[in-house]
């Protein structure tokens, strides 16, 4: 099976929506310092680099 760019960019947009959905979710449910805060920044963080890779899909 050989992955071209595009489905590259697709797995590794599926992988980083999915742990900063974990991420986003350890920061809201599990801690409840201010460790959550750095927890929640990174999952946002995670999901802002998965929109950029959504959208290099086809350009490169």
């Amino acid at each position: 099976m050989s992955l071209n760019k595009n489905s590259v960019l697709g797995y590794a947009t599926l992988i980083m929506i999915f742990f900063g959905l974990i991420l986003l979710g350890l920061g809201i449910f599990r801690y409840k310092d201010i460790a959550g805060w750095g927890f929640a920044a990174t999952g946002i963080g995670f999901l802002a680099i998965a929109w950029v890779f959504d959208s290099l899909k086809g350009r490169v």
